[in-house]
This record gives C-alpha cells, sequence and structure tokens, in this order.
C-alpha cells in the first residue's frame, strides 16, 4: 500500500525513456571511469539540447564535469557546484559556454515572464531569470564571477567562449 507521500513511477510517460534505455544498457560497456574530471575541466553551458558539451571540446564521458542551466549563467549554485568540483573532483579549469540562438537572450526579464504567463496562466515575476542582453558582457560578467569567488582555488583557470549553433564552433572571449 503506497502512502500519501509515495506514488508510483509513471512508466507509460517514460516509456521511450525506458525502451532507450533498455537497448543502451544492453550494450552498456562500464569504462572504470571515476567520479572526478579526468582531464580537469568543468563546463558551464546552456540546457539547450542542441548542445553536446563532451563533443564540442573533444572529450568523453568521465573526463569533465558538465554543469547546465538556462542561459549557461554563473549562479549561486553553479558557484556551489564548482567548490565540490574543484577540491573533491579534480576541476582545474572552467570554460563557460553559453550559445548563439539562445532564449535567454532573445528578450528582456520582462517578456520572458509574459511569454511564460501567457502559455500558462504563472505568474513568475518573483523568478530572477537572468536574460541576457550582450552576451559577450554577460560571459565576461561570469567568468570575473568565478575568478574572484574566494572558495575556488587560487590556480583555477577560467575561460569563455561563446558556442556557435549554426557552425558548431567556438569563440573564445577575453576578458
Amino acid at each position: 500500500m503506497l502512502d500519501s507521500t509515495t506514488s508510483a513511477f509513471p512508466n507509460e510517460a517514460f516509456a521511450d525513456v525506458l525502451q532507450a534505455n533498455s537497448a543502451f544498457s544492453g550494450d552498456f560497456v562500464d569504462t572504470g571511469a571515476g567520479g572526478k574530471a579526468a582531464r580537469g575541466l568543468a563546463i558551464v553551458t546552456c540546457i539547450d539540447s542542441r548542445i553536446a558539451p563532451l563533443a564540442i571540446t573533444g572529450m568523453e564521458a568521465g573526463d569533465a564535469k558538465i554543469i547546465r542551466n538556462a542561459g549557461a549563467r554563473v549562479t549561486d549554485d553553479v558557484l556551489r557546484t564548482l567548490v565540490l568540483a574543484t577540491h573533491l573532483l579534480d576541476v582545474r579549469r572552467v570554460l563557460v559556454m553559453p550559445h548563439t540562438d539562445c532564449r535567454m537572450a532573445s528578450a528582456d526579464e520582462p517578456a520572458i515572464h509574459q511569454a511564460i504567463y501567457a502559455v500558462s496562466g504563472i505568474d513568475s515575476r518573483s523568478l530572477e531569470i537572468r536574460t541576457v542582453a550582450d552576451q559577450e558582457a554577460a560571459l565576461r560578467e561570469d567568468v570575473i564571477r568565478i575568478r574572484s569567488y574566494p572558495y575556488l582555488r587560487d590556480d583555477l583557470v577560467v575561460g569563455g567562449a561563446i558556442y556557435n549553433v549554426r557552425t558548431g564552433q567556438l569563440a573564445t572571449v577575453s576578458t
């Protein structure tokens, strides 16, 4: 019997995912990779599914830590994660990698809240969406935010580059 805080897994809604996982796990070979970043890299990028951070950077599973959020912004949670990754998971360098054609760079904060309201009827104005009017300026700000964060290693190397979703190229940004 289920109590009021427990519900069955929604198998029907995730049937495609579970079927794909069954096929994946049938061919899966454990590489033996540990939980540390084998190539010492963390990538802060967007949730956009057009971005394949490991492929873009020539990495493989186990090589890097991937941190994602809408707009690839350096939030308090990203900083918290980087503290853990740099001190416990062998991360020695961080690439902040937003991308072209990003919804977070396509409108200002009120317009995004209005769009959410238009499709859902939910007033999201109590949330900070962190839209980006100027991607290069925001990227510079985020790189500096990481570099100056007091709980990170002094020898941490931080860089920023914008990924072009149409060409696959990274355009580095100087800070």
